[in-house]
């Protein structure tokens, strides 16, 4: 049972996350990152050995098959070793057990050197591999806890893709240690393994120095120890860079315990995380069966279909592994900019459709071993990326109480399933001498990414520059979140998150001031931008949320009902807003045409996600006719109607946006006549609505007031007129819901007035400035303060009435220009 020994409130995560780069987090990079070094040692020692350990002479004769079940036994010792010591890093702490661990590794990798006979062999390869999958579940939560979290996606990536730097140099050192010349055949191979051995050592000293995680010693009732920690890396800090470290304010209140059942962390993984469950499972059986799979059988798969020679093998494997270390390299910092999501979904899927042509260099035999070679490295550079952000994943996604079990648990069943079978699979296929089969080997590893991809559009968190305590709440937390109307945990955590987000964004607004204050003009804009990219960030979370809440009202509506596809467009709606509040994000920190790509991505997500609110609204009258008598259908009806024809021009000038920005003019013109075809039907739908209302009226039957045309105002006044800058149905242009045509009919001449001072501003600017670029115009009337598509709406409007002109694709100038 846990224990509670008090409760405690802490600013030890904000302090870690607010830190800068330092020497620490150098020292931490080293002493732990560089366990995969030794993984990626250890895996392609025996991959580029493999061949000569088959050969006579050996001093320990294995087949192909041999060297599959070797593999086998390895993978197997890392999963269960991540399952053992995996519980024991949640409950004696992040340092004694990645210490623990790295004498594992050494002492069963010396005597792997030994060797004498295959089962000893086998033997000592599973206890390797037990060390190493201890070292993962130890190693990938003490980094996360410890390094800051805007660089925390970049820094895990690169540590993990050290694998590879590990791989290339055991195979550059393989070349020497397989040459007869130098050492005799029963000799080279077992000096390799003693290499792995002093590494480990090495590593074992620089390690002792990394302190134990202050986020998990406050856990265990160590306050006073996690503070210390703290306060030392902040003086060094300080010292390091002659500048005082800003005061956070962002404080967590836990309940310290001494240890946690293992029941609890399982709970909280199936039962209140089950969405990131699957996820987990699914990003590491397509990483380990695709990678555990080929790079286990590399070495017989170029010696045993291409004739290479077993001394020149380990170049293949260099070259191999230097293409799976520039994927991290130079994709990591993508995790942090562009976002977790879209970056581990398009290395998940982009691997999987280049091992198509994989599939078939290899079957046909075109261009030789070279060929296949490009080939996997080109699969390999997108997999090794997506293959390192599964840990990372993992490690963000749940409790810091269970941090190190659910990468050993994720990591265990994943592997289990995709790292043993694929070896063995592979070892059996590659000694049947049939492409064929090997191929089919391929295409499974395929399948197994692929499915990696779509459950991370599914199922994936946007946890990019994020505190970790706000991706998952710890289970100590002191502060119980009230259900409110049995709302959805993940709901609950990205309003958080927003709240979190926009913290950081008002602490950056100070340090703006602040800058501006010293005449630091420069320190001062940058915080500026990054208070901007917050603020979209929060908002993007908000629409999550909502997004979140939306999918799970869908959830208790019958199927095929209309009011389960409006809570799905509703949810569709949010998530567009939130794509377009991400883009907005990614812009503030952008410069020129990547600037100006984000910000028209951002209005063409903006245009779909009004698209989708008319679907929403038009399901909403649907299910209003639905239940309605034969004498009160009419109405409910044309509101529908009106919404459909609504929802049309939104996804045609969607269309129009998206033409524009590929520069295809006669597409851009296609798309804007329909769209002016769509505003029509609409308008029209608007008039007979408004003739269902009357003829309603005339007999007796009140409209409900569900709906979005406009009645007459009070005292007779008509309602906002005069093409696009009349009332539409639907969202305003700032970005949130109407819920009801009250709101729309006292925000309509408000609406109309300041469209109307907005392009009074374009017009004014194009005359002042003559022919002007569409972003360039944007930036000069301060478009960025509009609001969501109210730029591009302006512009229409601006167009169809004359105060400007369309010189081409994306210029304008002038009226009488």
């Amino acid at each position: 049972m846990s224990v509670q020994t008090a409760t405690i409130t802490t600013a030890v995560p904000a302090r870690l996350d607010r830190l800068p780069w330092s020497k620490f987090h150098w020292r931490v990079l080293i002493g732990l990152g560089t366990v995969w070094i030794l993984d990626g040692l250890e895996v392609t020692i025996v991959g580029s050995i493999a061949a000569r350990l088959t050969e006579p002479g050996s001093g320990i004769s294995l087949s192909p098959a041999d060297i599959g079940f070797a593999a086998a036994c390895y993978v197997a010792g890392a999963c269960l070793g991540a399952l053992f010591f995996g519980q024991l890093t949640d409950r004696f702490g992040r340092k004694k057990l990645f210490l623990v661990t790295l004498a594992v590794y050494i002492a069963a990798t010396v005597a792997t050197a030994f060797a004498f006979a295959p089962w000893f062999f086998f033997v000592m390869r599973f206890l390797t591999g037990s060390g190493i999958g201890g070292e993962y579940a130890a190693i990938n939560s003490a980094i996360d806890e410890l390094i800051p979290a805007r660089v925390r996606g970049r820094v895990d990536l690169v540590i993990n893709g050290t694998y590879w730097a590990g791989s290339a140099a055991g195979s550059a050192a393989a070349l020497l240690l397989l040459d007869t010349g130098i050492f005799p055949a029963d000799i080279g191979w077992r000096v390799a393994f003693g290499l792995g051995a002093v590494l480990g050592l090495v590593i074992l000293i620089v390690r002792r120095h990394v302190p134990e995680s202050p986020r998990w010693l406050f856990i265990h009732g160590r306050q006073e120890e996690a503070e210390r920690i703290v306060r030392d890396i902040e003086s060094d800090v300080e010292a390091q860079t002659g500048r005082s470290l800003d005061e956070v304010d962002d404080e967590l209140t836990v309940r310290q315990r001494k240890s946690i059942p293992f029941r609890e962390i399982a709970r909280t993984a199936f039962k209140r995380y089950p969405r990131r469950a699957v996820l987990g499972i699914a990003l590491f059986v397509g990483q380990a069966f695709i990678y555990n799979g080929i790079t286990f059988n590399l070495g017989t798969l170029f010696s045993g279909y291409y004739g290479v020679a077993s001394g020149v093998v380990p170049v293949f494997v260099v070259v191999y592994a230097v293409g799976n270390l520039l994927g991290p390299l130079t994709l990591g910092r993508l995790f942090d900019t562009v976002g977790r999501k879209p970056m581990v979904a398009g290395t998940y899927l982009g691997s999987a459709l280049l091992t198509v042509p994989l599939i078939w260099v290899f079957v046909t035999g075109s261009g030789g071993e070279w060929a296949v070679l490009a080939l996997i490295v080109g699969t390999f550079f997108l997999a090794s990326a997506g293959a390192s952000a599964a840990y990372l994943t993992v490690s963000e996604i749940f409790p810091m109480e269970t941090r190190a079990l659910a990468i050993a648990f994720f990591y265990a069943v994943g592997t289990g399933l995709g790292g043993i079978a694929g070896p063995l699979l592979f070892g059996r296929l590659i000694d049947s001498g049939d492409r064929g089969l090997v191929a089919v080997a391929f295409g499974v590893g395929a399948v197994a990414m692929a499915l990696g991809g779509v459950a991370e559009l599914a199922f994936g968190v946007r946890a990019e520059r994020a505190g970790l305590e706000s991706i998952a709440k710890p289970l100590t937390a002191d502060e119980e979140e009230p259900e409110e109307d049995g709302e959805p945990d993940e709901v609950r955590e990205l309003r958080s998150q927003a709240a979190r987000t926009r913290a950081a964004a008002a602490e950056h607004r100070a340090r703006a001031l602040e800058a501006d204050g010293g005449q630091d003009g420069r320190a001062g804009r940058r915080e500026q931008e990054l208070a901007e990219q917050a603020e979209s960030q929060a908002s993007a979370y908000d629409e999550l949320a909502a997004a979140a809440a939306a999918r799970a009202e869908a959830d208790q509506d019958e199927e095929g009902s209309a009011a389960r596809e409006a809570a799905l467009a509703r949810a569709l709606a949010a998530d567009r807003r939130a794509e377009a509040a991400g883009a907005r994000a990614e812009a503030a920190t952008c410069r020129g045409d990547e600037r100006a790509a984000r910000l028209r991505q951002a209005e063409e997500a903006d245009e779909l996600s009004r698209a989708a609110e008319q679907q929403a609204t038009a399901a909403d009258a649907r299910h209003e006719a639905e239940q309605a008598g034969p004498d009160e259908k009419a109405v409910p009806e044309a509101r529908s109607r009106v919404h459909l024809a609504w929802a049309r021009m939104h996804r045609e000038q969607a269309a129009v946006l998206a033409a524009e920005a590929a520069d295809d003019e006669p597409a851009a013109q296609r798309h804007e006549r329909a769209r002016a075809d769509a505003e029509r039907s609409a308008l029209a739908a608007e008039q007979r609505l408004r003739a269902a209302e009357l003829t309603a009226e005339a007999a007796g039957t009140e409209p409900a007031e569900t709906g979005s045309a406009p009645a007459p105002e009070p005292d007779g006044a008509a309602p906002p007129s005069g093409g696009l800058r009349r009332w539409r149905p639907g969202p305003g242009r700032g970005g949130g819901l109407w819920s009801s045509l009250d709101d729309t009919r006292a925000r309509g001449a408000a609406e109309a007035e300041a469209l109307g001072h907005e392009i009074e501003s374009i017009a004014r600017a194009v005359a002042e400035h003559g022919p002007t670029d569409r972003d360039e115009l944007a930036r000069i009337v301060g478009a960025r303060y509009w609001g969501p598509g109210r730029f591009g709406q302006a512009l229409r409007v601006a167009l169809q009435e004359g105060a400007v002109r369309r010189l081409s694709g994306r210029s304008y100038g002038p009226a009488d220009h």
